[in-house]
């Protein structure tokens, strides 16, 4: 995309023929590939054809691939390049209001594809049919949501047994076990936009290490919450809650940071590596940014607390923003079922299953998500 002080125009490729233009602000210019290196010839003209000569061109270093930069630089010989990624980066993390919007429906509809996969797991279903369904319901819902949009990029991460030790592994051909341990991560993609669902599961009771693993996490959760807030800088909130986690002996557990922003990013776009809740991040939190609260633990197979697996896992997802009351300055919750270890009350039929779960929606819910457990009907 080529970014003048008048407009913007996307550059794309033939093969994509008019999509491009119809999906995006803006004007845009098609190539072909008819000669090499059209497509820079193509922003040669995009400039060309506005009038502007290049003194100073702004281009995005972290993701521009080196080739490709020196091809730019002999194309506007005159012209200096300019890294502009860290201030595009910064101008990402302030999210509009309409921004806002889409990411909260981002997490309801993340709602409704744990809810699906939820009610789809049974022993014997393999994770990749699990996260079929699960993709399934976000979609639909998107379609539903935003009737003109394209749909692309939804997916879901389901792990169970050994395979949760990883919260970025993909789904397998394995089959849930009694006793497993498992993982559920929907991510509801809107015209780029990314947000989550991301909880642990136990099919079949927990034994009592891993229960007690889980009430810490949420300890840690809770705590994260209340910490998220205007003013706040990303590598104290890491450090409070590190603490946590020495207190209960479980530091050297901690896999990665407690949060990350929400906003343009799938499992390819990257993100705002700014906004990060980690010990190297001095970002201070300000109204309009968009984080996540969900620490992680793994416990290596074999150790209590393991479920017979790799790891306990708890992620929520919340956002900060400005509350409408100056005496109540902390930021609000985007997501829907509040974390309770005690289970409120009968959920939906489990297929073959039943169960009683700590995150049934409830009438006034309040906080972030929790992990819940699958019992077979006695």
């Amino acid at each position: 995309m080529v970014v003048t002080k008048d407009d913007t125009v996307t550059v794309t490729a033939n093969i994509d023929a008019g999509m491009p233009w119809r999906r995006s602000y803006g004007d845009n210019l098609v190539y072909t590939d008819w000669r090499r290196d059209n497509y820079i010839f193509a922003i040669q003209e995009v400039l060309r054809t506005r009038g502007i000569a290049v003194r100073r061109l702004g281009v995005e270093d972290d993701s521009l691939p080196l080739e490709n930069r020196n091809k730019i630089q002999a194309a506007f010989p005159s012209a200096t390049l300019v890294d502009v990624a860290q201030a595009a980066m910064r101008q990402r993390m302030i999210k509009s209001a309409e921004e806002i919007e889409v990411i909260k429906h981002g997490a309801r509809i993340g709602d409704l594809g744990g809810e699906a996969i939820r009610n789809a797991i049974t022993a014997g279903i393999t994770e990749y049919e699990v996260a079929l369904i699960g993709t399934e319901a976000m979609v639909h819902e998107i379609a539903r949501t935003f009737p003109d949009s394209e749909i692309r990029d939804t997916w879901v991460w389901f792990q169970s047994g050994i395979n949760t030790d990883g919260a970025h592994n993909w789904a397998t051909t394995r089959k849930i076990q009694e006793h497993d341990i498992l993982s559920l991560n929907c991510f509801p993609m809107t015209s780029g936009y990314y947000t989550a669902l991301e909880r642990t599961l136990f099919y079949g009771e927990p034994d009592a290490r891993s229960l007690e693993l889980w009430n810490i996490n949420v300890e840690v959760h809770k705590r994260g919450l209340e910490l998220i807030k205007p003013g706040a800088v990303c590598k104290d909130i890491a450090a409070e809650l590190n603490e946590i986690y020495v207190g209960h002996g479980l530091l050297a557990n901690r896999t990665f940071g407690y949060g990350h922003s929400f906003g343009v990013l799938s499992h390819y776009y990257g993100r705002e590596a700014g906004l990060e809740l980690r010990e190297d991040i001095d970002t201070v939190l300000e109204p309009g940014m968009v984080v996540s609260m969900e620490p992680m633990i793994t416990v290596l197979e074999g150790q209590p607390g393991a479920a017979d697996t790799g790891s306990t896992t708890s992620w929520w997802s919340v956002r900060t923003e400005p509350r409408t009351s100056p005496s109540s300055p902390s930021a609000p919750n985007t997501t829907s079922w509040a974390p309770d270890p005690i289970p409120r009350r009968a959920c939906p039929p489990l297929g073959a299953a039943s169960g009683h779960s700590a995150l049934c929606p409830l009438a006034a819910p309040t906080g972030g998500h929790a992990p819940f457990r699958i019992r077979k009907e006695i």
